[in-house]
């Protein structure tokens, strides 16, 4: 796990940046790599590299590496869990490995297969590729998006240039980048609490390159192109076990427990987060059955009457049931008080989830600890269907739409999702942001069509099984894609590696593939199954997945309804009331009537006060 940074210019051309100033760039994400740092110029392109060693520590895993011949470099931030079956491959094919390095497996397999081999890749990346003979670099990211990757067209004296680099931060600190918020995702942050819309970031000009995709930096004029190909998120095959979750859960628990173990190669300390929910459970459970010992970590808040706490008991329960050495990380009001703003200063963006302060918090605690590598259960909800309330809310709405007979389904479901999920609704925009303010944002059109260019790929790509599969595709494509980023950010702070089984290629595959009565069960007509047992008291959610490991953990953890937050932050958020009061940034986008009615009752208004606050903490970073 690392942080990477290039810098390309036009063929024939040098960039702008002088090698003290890319290490500059490089080291803005040294906490992304504190056991290395390694710098390349060649001709039109800087590669820079931060290392955090976790597969082949020694120098032979060092980047930027280079394939023996000199014609291609790279840069890379991930892990191949696939690895050792592409060595095998490449090896029958001639290929001699100079290291045990999962870097150079990548390495070697884009110089035999090129971007084909993107197809090939299990496991989560984000890397730049440079083929020195055109100049050229290749971008990629994970068709999930476990990893992040931005880039940027910068103007310099000496002529245009492309910086991309893991983190914005190290962007947004070249000399010539301008740093201008983009108001149509400050818009669509106050709704959706996340930081990109698409490709576009908060700050105008810098760029995401979206899960699964391509992006290719031709030297000749420095275009840009970009596609998305085969590797991009699974779709499953044909439906199967429409109504026997029986014949599924052992087939679906076999695939779970496959990726857990590829998850498991590390030569540094490894352990899991264990929130005593079902999906961390799983993981600490596949995990400990492999290893003969392993550490378990929750996060979260002690005392008071709050269902927050209870993710203490059921850790508790479950480390005791598995055998994991447990070990907690207890989140108070005062440290709260103090980390959100830190967080947002340090990685120059606002949060996403109040949870991303726990997660630092117990990332913090474990690295502390002598651990390194981390798993946690990101990708269960958004593939099993986990997330009960939305389900039943796209159910409800699909019977409705049903009853209309309409025939332009894409944009009315695109804004059911919107809006079902607001954090600020549409329609509160113009009381909240002044006026010239939504009108830069484009009165949310950008929201708008980015939404419903992803919903219309979910419809087109749906299986004929139910319109709830469409929502939870979005849910892969939008939520899924947050939390990772918030579990990147929040990890990689305290110099972690976080590892995601439940969000894999093969799991996603073995999840879409389900039919929807299998993981979410209302009996609504939809295509959503009466649940097996109607009579119990199990949870409607993830069904396959309970039933799956149903007599292996606590009962009570098996029909344990989702928690989504492990802290009271509608209470906490009451602190910071003055902030908004204060921030000359927030009065420059936000109506000073919102901004005395939320900081007046920031607890009461907590819905509205987590983004707002958000952006004047963040505004408050380069304004």
């Amino acid at each position: 796990m690392c942080g990477i940074l290039g810098i390309v210019a036009r063929r024939g051309e040098t960039p702008s940046v002088s090698d003290e100033e890319a290490a500059r760039l490089r080291d803005v994400m040294a906490h992304r790599g504190p056991d290395g740092a390694g710098l390349w110029r060649g001709g039109n392109v800087v590669l820079g590299h931060r290392r955090l060693s976790v597969v082949d520590p020694t120098p032979s895993g060092a980047q930027p590496m280079f394939t023996s011949d000199g014609r291609f470099g790279i840069v890379y931030n991930g892990e191949l869990y696939n690895d050792a079956a592409l060595r095998r491959e490449l090896g029958a094919m001639g290929v001699v490995f100079r290291s045990t390095s999962d870097t150079e497996t990548l390495l070697r397999a884009l110089e035999v297969w090129g971007a084909g081999a993107l197809e090939r890749l299990r496991g989560m990346f984000a890397f730049g590729l440079v083929d020195t003979r055109s100049g050229d670099v290749l971008l990629a990211r994970d068709p999930i998006g476990i990893k992040p990757l931005y880039w940027a067209r910068v103007e310099t004296p000496m002529g245009a240039e492309v910086v991309f680099a893991s983190e914005i931060a190290a962007i947004l600190s070249h000399g010539h980048m301008p740093v201008r918020p983009d108001f149509a995702v400050v818009s669509s942050y106050l709704t959706t609490i996340r930081t990109t819309l698409g490709e576009r970031t908060l700050f105008e000009g810098v760029r995401c390159v979206w899960p699964g995709e391509a992006v290719w930096v031709r030297a000749e004029g420095l275009r840009v192109e970009r596609a998305r190909g085969a590797w991009g998120l699974p779709k499953g095959g044909e439906v199967r076990g429409r109504e026997d979750v029986g014949s599924e859960s052992r087939p679906t628990r076999n695939v779970v427990s496959e990726s857990v173990a590829l998850h498991l190669r590390s030569d540094v300390p490894l352990c899991t987060l264990l929130s005593g929910g079902l999906d961390s459970s799983i993981v600490a459970y596949e995990a400990k059955s492999r290893l003969g010992e392993l550490w378990s970590y929750c996060a979260g808040c002690k005392g008071g009457d709050r269902a927050a706490s209870d993710d203490f008991r059921f850790a508790d329960e479950v480390a005791g049931a598995v055998g994991t050495r447990h070990q907690e990380a207890a989140v108070t009001r005062e440290m709260f008080r103090e980390r959100w703003p830190m967080l947002v200063a340090a990685a120059g963006v606002p949060l996403s989830t109040p949870n991303e302060v726990a997660i630092h918090e117990v990332a913090s605690r474990l690295r502390a600890d002598g651990q390194v590598v981390t798993l946690s259960g990101e990708g269960a909800d958004e593939f099993f269907a986990g997330y009960e309330l939305p389900m039943r809310q796209a159910a409800e709405f699909e019977r409705q739409l049903a009853g209309t007979g309409a025939t332009d389904t894409v944009l009315q479901r695109a804004m059911f999702q919107i809006d079902s999920n607001a954090w600020v609704p549409r329609g509160a925009k113009a009381n909240i942001l002044r006026g010239e303010v939504f009108q830069a944002a484009g009165r949310d059109e950008a929201m708008g069509e980015t939404y419903l260019q992803i919903m219309a790929a979910c419809e087109a790509e749906a299986m004929e099984d139910a319109p709830l599969q469409m929502h939870l595709m979005l849910h892969q494509r939008v939520n899924l894609v947050g939390l990772l980023l918030r579990l990147d950010s929040a990890t990689m702070r305290a110099s972690v590696e976080g590892r995601t089984p439940f969000a894999d290629v093969e799991v996603a595959r073995a999840a879409n593939g389900l039919a929807m009565g299998l993981k979410f069960g209302e009996g609504d007509g939809m295509g959503a199954a009466v649940h097996p047992e109607p009579n119990t008291h199990r949870a409607g959610t993830k069904i396959v997945l309970r039933e799956g490991y149903r007599g292996v953990l606590p009962v009570g953890v098996i029909d344990r309804p989702k928690a989504s937050f492990p802290l009271p932050f509608q209470e906490w958020v009451a602190d910071f009331g003055g902030v908004l009061r204060s921030s000359g940034f927030a009065r420059e986008i936000f109506t000073a009537q919102a901004i005395e009615t939320v900081a007046s009752r920031p607890g009461e208004f907590w819905s509205a006060a987590w983004p707002m606050v958000n952006l004047a903490l963040w505004g408050e970073v380069f304004s």
